[in-house]
């Protein structure tokens, strides 16, 4: 199950208090405070994992809380610092203080990493001839958690179009393939090669209908998931075989784009005319090539797979050609 929101809360360790404590001996009746200092309590950190892939995680387990530090002692000994707690997330998590709603942190590279709760300091012992005092609580707070894909391109079109199987013929990702619309429930990674030292990464997202932009058919959260994309293959039903027409699906769902972000419409966009083995398709694809004047159109079959090299090839250039522009 692919899941991309959550919503959890942390909490730091709080330090251990400090000591209070007199060494006495023979020659020192009234004795020599010696009250050694609490240790600090562990931070909650999140790091960017590979073996992590959605939030799914979050929603059996929501509450995160790290050690508290160690209590000092007496001859001077601070208390043990507690140890950091380690949350996994993937990458291109996004994580927001959920009472504000403000960007704490966008989590997009392997490794990456920060604390978002900070344990609480150890309380002062006695020891310099101050009062002792207590550890500090460590930071709490509740946070959002929101994931948008890191991928090179974004495979997106009406429901029943052919995204699935051209996602699945493409890489080896398998995601569910029906006849039926909304086949596909959640966005479907795969690792798309050209040769042996040349790839890049597809995102399938869900069908997009009207209205997916005000969050109809859950549009708005599958297309945010194409937002860090750098091209777009826009996947057209060219055999009408639902009874739309395939150059108003094009026009409506760049209308969805534009509506949804100005910078997700400007994108690089490669039209896939799908299911070009379909006898139906030749006077539909002769009609949109008539009607949009834009180049990068590529009749295809994904099911045979008629067309699909020559896309992928002219893609997987646009990717290329992107990456060398500067950010």
């Amino acid at each position: 199950m692919f899941v991309d929101e959550a919503k959890i809360y942390v909490k730091a360790g709080g330090g251990g208090d400090g000591c209070n404590s007199l060494y006495k001996d023979k020659w020192d009746r009234y004795g020599r405070p010696d009250g050694g200092v609490g240790g600090k309590g562990g931070d909650v950190i999140f790091e960017v994992s590979l073996h992590v892939q959605t939030l799914l995680d979050f929603h059996y387990r929501q509450h995160f809380e790290s050690d508290r530090g160690s209590h000092g002692s007496s001859n001077h000994k601070k208390g043990r610092s507690g140890q950091d707690l380690n949350v996994p997330v993937p990458a291109g998590t996004i994580v927001k203080d959920a009472s504000t709603g403000l960007v704490i942190r966008e989590l997009l590279k392997p490794g990456e990493r920060v604390v978002i709760a900070r344990g609480g300091p150890g309380g002062k012992g006695n020891s310099r001839g101050r009062e002792s005092e207590s550890g500090h609580p460590g930071e709490e707070k509740t946070v959002l958690l929101e994931l948008k894909l890191i991928a090179d391109v974004g495979i997106i079109g009406h429901p029943n179009a052919g995204k699935s199987t051209l996602i699945s013929r493409i890489s080896y990702a398998h995601p569910k393939i029906a006849s039926y619309p909304f086949t596909t429930k959640g966005p479907v990674l795969g690792v798309v090669k050209i040769a042996d030292d040349a790839s890049f990464v597809a995102a399938e997202i869900p069908g997009i209908i009207e209205g997916a932009h005000e969050g109809r058919g859950l549009g708005d959260k599958f297309l945010r998931h194409v937002e860090r994309t750098k091209v777009l293959i826009h996947i057209i039903d060219a055999a009408a075989t639902e009874g739309r027409d395939p150059y108003k699906d094009y026009v409506m769902l760049n209308k969805e784009l534009k509506l949804y972000s100005k910078e997700l419409a400007k994108k690089t966009q490669v039209i896939a005319l799908n299911k070009a083995d379909v006898p139906e398709a030749a006077g539909h694809i002769k009609a949109f090539k008539r009607r949009c004047k834009r180049p990068g159109v590529f009749p295809i079959s994904a099911v045979t797979g008629e067309g699909v090299k020559e896309l992928m090839r002219a893609v997987y250039k646009h990717v290329e050609k992107l990456k060398k522009q500067p950010q």
